[in-house]
């Protein structure tokens, strides 16, 4: 079996079923089934590193794909606490801030982590472009690229939604 779709097509038959059963056991499907296949991309890509068994070195990339999965969310979790305890008003009455806060966080948690991330590092650190992209692991062009779309985003999300006209809710 010299061919490599072959010998990858049997490695794949033999143990997909086991890393997806491994990854089923730390994660909800949806997740378990990505990171298994995203295990034998990795397989694929690293054919030459596979050690005899490979089973045990499968698994052992499903649990670093399932480790830097939890990092990500609770990354993004922290951040969002984070810049709800920042997030104060100065004036307004309660209510108003209660709201006002309420969706600001919605709408920072819907948004993706790299908008999050280049909004957090030009507006709450005050880095510099270069600096930002020196954090974020880009070039400080790419930053800005990524910077304005994540601020056109944000402002499309908090930009008030006209009501709906009678015949648009028919």
């Amino acid at each position: 079996m010299d061919d490599p779709e072959e010998r990858f097509t049997d490695l794949y038959d033999q143990h997909y079923r086991n890393v997806l059963g491994y990854a089923l056991l730390r994660a909800e499907p949806a997740l378990a089934e990505d990171v298994a296949s995203e295990t034998f991309l990795v397989a694929w890509r690293r054919w030459d590193d596979i050690p005899e068994p490979p089973l045990p070195w499968l698994l052992g990339v499903a649990r670093n794909l399932l480790r830097n999965q939890r990092v990500k969310r609770l990354r993004s979790d922290e951040l969002v606490t984070r810049l709800a305890q920042l997030s104060t008003f100065a004036d307004g009455d309660v209510a108003e801030r209660v709201a006002d806060r309420q969706e600001a966080l919605a709408v920072l948690a819907g948004l993706r982590e790299q908008d999050i991330e280049a909004v957090v590092l030009a507006s709450w650190y005050g880095l510099t472009p270069a600096q930002a992209a020196e954090v974020a692991g880009c070039s400080a062009r790419t930053y800005n690229v990524r910077l304005h779309r994540a601020r056109r985003r944000l402002a499309n999300a908090l930009r008030p939604h006209p009501p709906l006209t009678f015949q648009e809710q028919a």
